[in-house]
């Protein structure tokens, strides 16, 4: 006899278009599979002896290979699989994680907020309202949640909010927070429902983050809520937004962040959208300013012994752990149009504007085009996620981009960038949903490329011979 089933931590699962697949409770991202491959898993449930003679040699095979591979083990007879285990099928199109702004409200008055929530220009939905999407977000299978705002915080009903997501098995990954409310009441809370979430919280650089944040004492409200985080074991995150008058303390940034035992950074222009555009701020850093700034940084980041994972807009990326790598975002070669989305990010990551709406990223919340994608407390999750405006453009291929922007078609780098991130498309020409993006045009055409690829490996070689030479000198 051989009795086989799942072990504990896998479920198996499956959403339109791709119903097959094996979930691993301990993973946020599933593993999808073969018809052949599922239908061997379900076998495995304990109930099944695979030594009967009706059961194909090739799939007794595999169902051996799963048990290689540690996901099936052997049981008795009849020991079969918890109920939450069994196949389930979502009502809608797989996506991964939704990124929530779970109120438009903020204790903070940032020049430069997306959703203007200085003035709470989305407001918040009412704890029913929330308590709903929570509910579909579990039964159309979001496998994780990370909340942001505005400053998720201030919601009265913040633990509810994670509890109700707790409880449908949805993961809380990251929390986005400007750290004023960051405290040891909260980490304590958190605790005791046994998570450690990452929270990523702004710094925009020694002197310049209360005026931007626009309450004064911001910047050592942040400094106190990372080194909290460190001191208590939660990890964090930052990002820090790049304006004219900050623009030459981002490696002093990158130091202290690193001090506070933050452990990764992403860099980002303050955008003419929102609050900034409402202030009549003007442009905040010429593209190709800001590309020099990025470019003269590279160096810098590897004498100072990659201190943090850093991203540079679409600029540069590396980590720490992989000292001897680095990508450019933008560049992203799309060798198969036909199946190539616009954008890998948005096709499984939803965000989820404050007012309940269905968006691509978080960008789009302070421009007027969001507006024309749906409610999810009108439509409901299920069908955002099956047909509706939303879910055709996220499933958009780069091919059909390419046939309505024949500027783009036309370019040597079309399928190196693939027409760049649509949320830069958008402030640099609002409405121009498939319009260029000016910072792939100015990274491509204006020959960054190869000044990037021979910044970082300057920096990695000069790098690696003082490692050697310090191994020389012991």
């Amino acid at each position: 006899m051989l009795y086989l089933r799942l072990k504990e931590q896998y479920e198996l699962r499956g959403w339109e278009k791709l119903p097959y697949a094996l979930v691993n409770r301990r993973a946020l991202s599933p593993a999808f599979m073969k018809r052949a491959e599922f239908d061997t898993l379900r076998l495995c449930s304990g109930r099944v002896d695979l030594d009967m003679g009706i059961i194909p040699a090739q799939q007794r095979q595999l169902a051996l290979r799963f048990e290689q591979l540690g996901i099936v083990e052997r049981c008795e007879p009849g020991a079969g699989i918890e109920p939450s285990q069994e196949y389930r099928l979502y009502p809608a199109r797989y996506i991964r994680t939704a990124h929530w702004s779970v109120t438009g409200r903020c204790n903070y008055r940032c020049r430069h907020c997306y959703m203007s929530a200085p003035d709470a220009k989305l407001g918040e939905l009412g704890h029913e309202s929330v308590m709903e999407i929570v509910r579909q977000l579990g039964e159309c299978g979001v496998r994780s949640v990370t909340l942001t705002g505005g400053e998720p915080l201030v919601r009265r009903d913040f633990m509810e909010i994670v509890d109700a997501l707790l409880e449908r098995g949805i993961v809380i990954p990251t929390i986005y927070s400007n750290g004023r409310l960051v405290t040891d009441a909260l980490l304590d809370a958190l605790e005791a429902r046994g998570i450690r979430p990452e929270f990523n919280m702004s710094y925009d650089g020694p002197g310049y983050h209360d005026w931007l944040r626009g309450v004064p004492g911001a910047e050592g409200y942040a400094e106190a809520a990372f080194l909290r985080c460190r001191d208590r074991g939660f990890p964090t995150g930052a990002e820090l937004c790049i304006f004219g008058a900050n623009k030459g303390s981002l490696r002093e940034s990158v130091r202290r962040l690193a001090g506070w035992g933050c452990r990764s950074l992403k860099v980002n222009p303050v955008g003419n959208v929102g609050a900034w555009k409402e202030g009549g701020y003007g442009q905040a850093i010429d593209m190709r300013e800001l590309f020099g700034l990025y470019l003269d940084y590279i160096p810098q980041y590897y004498e100072d012994g990659l201190p943090l994972t850093i991203q540079l807009g679409g600029f540069f990326s590396a980590s720490p752990r992989r000292p001897e790598q680095y990508e450019i975002p933008l560049m992203r070669p799309c060798g198969e149009p036909e199946s190539s989305c616009i954008c890998g990010h948005a096709r499984v990551v939803m965000y989820i504007s404050a007012e309940g709406r269905a968006l691509p990223c978080m960008a789009l919340s302070g421009m007027e085009l969001q507006k024309e994608f749906p409610l999810i407390t009108e439509q409901g999750l299920a069908k955002c996620l099956s047909d509706s405006r939303y879910m055709r453009f996220i499933d958009t291929r780069v091919s059909e981009y390419l046939e309505r922007n024949t500027e783009c078609a036309d370019c040597e780098y079309a399928h190196t960038c693939a027409g760049g991130c649509r949320a830069s498309a958008l402030e640099s020409e609002p409405g121009a949903l498939f319009g260029p993006d000016p910072y792939a045009c100015e990274l491509f055409r204006g020959g960054w490329a190869p000044k990037i690829r021979a910044a970082a490996e300057a920096a990695i070689a000069k790098r690696k011979d003082q490692v050697q030479i310090k191994e020389n000198e012991r």
